[in-house]
Parts: C-alpha cells; sequence; structure tokens
C-alpha cells in the first residue's frame, strides 16, 4: 500500500457514526477484556457468532478502538489498476474542458487496449476520479478565483479599536421603488462601516451606477457629527477599506483621503473575502428590513407594490440603522455596535469644520461659465449677487445631489458664494438684489479704470492740460449716457 493510500487508524479519525459502532462493539467484548468472561460464552450472550468475535477481539488488540471499525481504503475499487493507468485517469480527469466520466472511460480502456494492459471497469474508473480533491478538481476546472473563495483559508482581522478602520460598498437592494417622475426602479445603498464595533458610521441610498460621489457623500455622513444624538459614530478613521472597482478608484478618494490624513486600502482585484463584514450588513437588511417594506423583490418580481420614494426608503434604512442594526447585540461581538464604539469614551478625530469637509469630499462637477442670468446647471439656474462681478467668467462649482436648492461656485480655487436656485431654494433672489450687485460692480470697475489712467496721464501725447477731474467729468458723463439708454429688464 503506498503512503497516498493509507489508513487513518488513529481514534481521533473516526466520524461520530464510526466511534458509536465501534463502543458497541467494545461494550460487548468488555466482560472478555476485563472480567476474563471466555469469550464463547460473550459471543453467545451477545447473540454473535464466535468467529465475529475473536475477528473483533484481534482488531482491537492489534489497532484499539479504531479496529471495531470497518475501515475504507482511499484507494478502494481500484487497487487492481496498475499506477501507471491510475495517473493516466487522474490527469485526463484534470484536463480542461472536464469530460464525463463515461468519456473517460472509454479513452482508458482505449490506451489499455494499445498497451496491452487489463481493461480497467467502469466502476474503477469512476472511482479514481471520486477520490480525486474537490479543492484539486475546481482549481483545475474552474481557475484560481473559484479556488480562492471556496478552498481559501481567510484571516478574519478585526482592528483593534474604534475609527481604526472603516470598510466602504454598495450594494443593489432588493426592492423597487417609485423616482420623482413615478417609475419604477432599483435603488442602490452606500455603506460605511466600522471595523471593530461593527457600527454603521454612514450610508447612502441613491439611483443609477454606483460612482466616486456616493461614497464620498456616505463618507461625508460617516466622519461628521450627526443631528441625531442617539447616532454618536463620527470621526476621520485611520485607514478606508474599499473594494477595487472604479467607483473607488478616483482621483477626488485619493485627494481626500490625502488631505484628511487617512489611508486608503484597495481589496485585491477579484478577491471579495476581506468584505465579508459589510456583506453581512448588506444580508441583514434584504432579509429583515425590506420584506416588511412595499415593493420588496423576491427574484425579479416585487411581493408588493412599490409605493415608496428614494427619500421615504432613505428614512426607513436609517431608523432600522439607528434603532436596531446599532443598538442590538451583534453575534460576532457580543455586544451592540453602538456600545462597543463609544467603549469608555474617547474623542474621535474630525475636521475642522464641515466647509472643511464639504470641500474635500463633494465632487467636484464640470467647469461652468457664469452667464448674465446666473450660472446653468442640470437643468436649473443658480444666482447670488457676487456673481455680477464675475459675468463671462469660467468658475467651477461643487453640489451635493441630495439638495440641488444651492451649489457652491469657486473662481480659480477661491470660495465665491453659496448659489441658490430661486425655483428650489427658501431664500428668495430679487431683482433689486442683482441691481444693487451689478450698480456696486460698475462702480467698482470704474474706479479702476480711473486710477489705471490716471497713472498714465502724465504720458498720454497731445493731452498736457487735461485735469484728472476732467477726465473723470467726462468719463461720468459717458457713464451716465449708457444708463439712460440702455435702461433695466424687468
Amino acid at each position: 500500500m503506498t503512503p497516498n493510500h493509507q489508513v487513518d487508524d488513529s481514534p481521533a479519525a473516526l466520524s461520530s457514526g464510526q466511534r458509536e459502532k465501534a463502543m458497541m462493539r467494545f461494550e460487548l467484548l468488555k466482560p472478555h477484556l476485563e472480567e476474563g468472561v471466555p469469550l464463547p460464552r460473550v459471543a453467545s450472550d451477545a447473540g454473535i457468532a464466535l468467529r465475529t468475535a475473536k475477528r473483533w477481539l484481534a482488531r482491537y488488540r492489534a489497532r484499539g478502538l479504531a479496529g471495531l471499525v470497518r475501515t475504507v481504503r482511499s484507494d478502494a475499487g481500484h487497487r487492481k489498476l496498475i499506477p501507471k493507468l491510475i495517473d493516466i485517469i487522474e490527469g485526463m480527469a484534470l484536463r480542461k474542458p472536464q469530460p464525463s466520466v463515461a468519456t473517460l472511460y472509454r479513452r482508458v480502456i482505449a490506451i489499455a487496449k494499445d498497451n496491452g494492459w487489463s481493461s480497467p471497469s467502469y466502476s474503477c474508473v469512476y472511482s479514481v476520479v471520486r477520490t480525486l480533491s474537490p479543492a484539486m478538481i475546481t482549481l483545475a476546472h474552474e481557475g484560481p478565483s473559484a479556488f480562492r473563495d471556496r478552498f481559501e483559508l481567510i484571516y478574519r482581522h478585526r482592528a483593534d479599536q474604534p475609527n481604526a478602520i472603516w470598510q466602504a460598498d454598495h450594494t443593489e437592494l432588493d426592492i423597487l421603488i417609485l423616482d420623482a417622475n413615478g417609475a419604477v426602479v432599483r435603488p442602490w445603498l452606500t455603506t460605511v462601516m466600522d471595523d471593530h464595533s461593527r457600527a454603521v458610521a454612514g450610508y447612502m441610498v441613491f439611483l443609477g451606477a454606483p460612482s466616486a460621489l456616493h461614497t464620498s457623500l456616505a463618507l461625508r455622513q460617516a466622519i461628521w457629527r450627526k443631528q441625531d444624538t442617539v447616532w454618536p459614530v463620527c470621526g476621520i478613521p485611520d485607514a478606508l477599506y474599499v473594494d477595487h472597482g472604479s467607483d473607488f478608484t478616483s482621483i477626488h478618494l485619493d485627494q481626500a483621503a490625502a488631505d484628511l490624513h487617512f489611508q486608503l486600502i484597495y481589496s485585491a482585484v477579484g478577491r471579495p473575502q476581506g468584505r465579508g463584514k459589510i456583506e453581512r450588513l448588506f444580508g441583514t437588511l434584504n432579509t429583515e428590513l425590506l420584506p416588511e417594506l412595499p415593493g420588496h423583490l423576491i427574484g425579479s418580481k416585487p411581493t408588493t407594490p412599490p409605493q415608496l420614494s428614494l427619500a421615504e426608503l432613505d428614512a426607513e434604512i436609517g431608523a432600522y440603522i439607528i434603532g436596531n442594526y446599532n443598538a442590538r447585540v451583534h453575534s460576532e461581538i457580543g455586544a451592540p455596535p453602538q456600545k462597543v464604539w463609544l467603549g469608555d469614551g474617547w474623542l474621535p478625530r474630525m475636521p475642522d469644520s464641515l466647509e472643511e469637509l464639504d470641500m474635500l469630499l463633494v465632487m467636484v462637477a464640470k467647469h461652468r461659465i457664469v452667464h448674465r442670468d446666473g450660472i446653468h446647471f442640470q437643468g436649473l439656474r443658480y444666482i447670488d449677487p457676487t456673481l455680477a462681478a464675475y459675468v463671462g467668467e469660467p468658475i467651477t462649482i461643487r453640489y451635493d445631489p441630495r439638495d440641488l436648492a444651492e451649489i457652491r461656485v469657486f473662481h480659480r480655487n477661491r470660495f465665491l458664494c453659496r448659489a441658490v436656485n430661486p425655483e428650489h431654494a427658501g431664500r428668495v433672489i430679487t431683482l433689486k438684489d442683482i441691481q444693487a450687485a451689478r450698480s456696486e460692480h460698475r462702480k467698482s470697475l470704474s474706479n479702476q479704470i480711473n486710477e489705471r489712467i490716471t497713472r498714465v496721464l502724465d504720458f498720454l501725447p497731445g493731452h498736457p492740460t487735461e485735469t484728472t477731474s476732467s477726465l473723470k467729468a467726462t468719463h461720468q458723463k459717458r457713464r451716465g449716457a449708457k444708463l439712460g439708454s440702455g435702461g433695466e429688464e424687468g
């Protein structure tokens, strides 16, 4: 018998069923072994043949308790095959594409005949294939990725303290909702979780494909202090662990990590094992919360008609996270995530202000030009008196897609103002505000023009007697004439 086909005689190798059977036989032999009762009498009392009792006794004395169980050799069924033929069967079974046992048997029969070997039976060939390791078969036929996901050992690391490591990931929720136009859509969820406590630090529900913007907005909520005092999780993490997808690997997110001083860690491509904790959260939401809401999906069909809006689903998920997931005992850590995050009391690292956090995390939109009637963006118009001095100038805007009532405007990387959309914002920008701003801008430009002309007055040929005051008077007359003829729009 080769080493690869040895039988393990150790009691630890016995299954629970084998151990139970061995103990039953041992109990029958015990009077003979411990009390000296003659073996024929023991066999007669137990109702077994004397020959069987002798065989059990010999096996027990040779191999102990394991000898009282009929063990199956790993090479059972193909001991009569020559080693060369076994190697051929195993090698052919591991080739791609995977052959059926019937196909493999026909090929082996042909090889055996060509070489003058004894032809194996179908059961012998099947037995050889069956004894191949499932891990080996998976690696050979499905590749390293499938092997890694099913058979590779996982090291489940847990951060030593809160905010040491956060995880962020997306999932498409098993629910249908109604968008702003009443169309049925399937939403996505981005969550940020603290690795040590399993507490959810932030989330975002949205429509459309995941993007770096959604990650940034979920991270913004996670880092800043919550309005709801029963949700204390906040602060800047030491490290953020994310997927290697394009929605995470953005220059914007890299820059935010550098500015906020946290490390951005990407999981290996095609290796999701490290994100099991946040995947468990997604599974909990899909099995506990969503089945209680209208529009819950089972397969591709909703169990009830969709009714919720995006905002209503956002509220349901927020209430569940705060009042249920973060507050109840987590089975893996044995305590509520929120309580574990709080610990004995500590101060998380925070950004200086929400404005600074917005500057770093809210996605930069496309460049825009300031028009005479404001900034045009996503079919809306945004205005602010400050923009009167920048008509025709290129600017950059930052915005929160969950609140398009206002945008933040930057000119040459300097913050200018918050421009509002009059149709969506509570703040009202009147024509009087715009007129005052335009007048102030014209006055500022006029003063700058006069100052510059005055500086070169002595160098102008043909005007030796023209004074600064007469020049200003001439300019003011021109200005009055333009205002008188141009008028104001209503």
